[in-house]
């Protein structure tokens, strides 16, 4: 293997989207931006979403940096991501792949616990045992938060981070299990007038 197809096999990327059910939500969207550290990841914003790209614990770091700054507005916030590893169209350009190894956010946001409720769905595109790999992830999960069976996915509730320290891990996990295309959905709801 080249050093660029090795460079290329690093890569973790996210796309996602984020949604504030209030009249202010351009504002509390570009505060949440810049109040989170992103320089250890390549990120772009379009008219639909925003993508970043680097080493896995950086691009966990950033989106649910950017979730949480969100949140602390106190509004009903709903977020929308798709994380995928090892794409097979992805390439070794536009990353952050030389990045020190620790997380810049993370330190910042363990004031404020925030109640969140979650769905998930893990696609390990590689394994021919792929629902075994699913089902162990999904039992991990319970190690974090509580943990419901829903239709096409999986609810999760408790504490925002603890719920992404479960998802990192279990996407880091089934990274390095199935050597392979990887992907994760992720569907978040913060400030819900449902949780009162």
């Amino acid at each position: 293997m080249t050093s660029k197809q090795s460079k290329k096999m690093e890569i973790t990327g996210a796309s996602f989207s984020i949604h504030i059910m209030s009249d202010d939500f351009k504002q509390v969207i570009k505060d949440a931006l810049a109040e989170t550290d992103a320089t250890n990841v390549w990120l772009k914003t379009d008219d639909v979403s925003t993508t970043i790209r680097g080493k896995i614990m950086h691009v966990f770091d950033v989106t649910k940096a950017v979730l949480y700054y969100a949140s602390e507005s106190g509004h009903h916030v709903s977020f929308h991501a798709t994380y995928s590893f090892g794409c097979p169209g992805d390439s070794a350009g536009d990353t952050y792949l030389a990045t020190h190894e620790h997380p810049v956010n993370i330190q910042k946001m363990r004031s404020t616990p925030h109640y969140a409720a979650a769905k998930f769905s893990l696609y390990p595109l590689t394994g021919a045992a792929y629902m075994n790999t699913i089902y162990e992830k999904i039992e991990a999960m319970k190690e974090y938060v509580q943990v419901i069976p829903v239709h096409y996915a999986t609810k999760l509730e408790g504490d925002l981070l603890t719920i992404f320290a479960g998802l990192e891990k279990i996407f880091q996990e089934t990274m390095e299990q199935e050597a392979g295309h990887t992907v994760m959905t992720v569907d978040v709801s913060v400030n819900s007038p449902s949780h009162d």
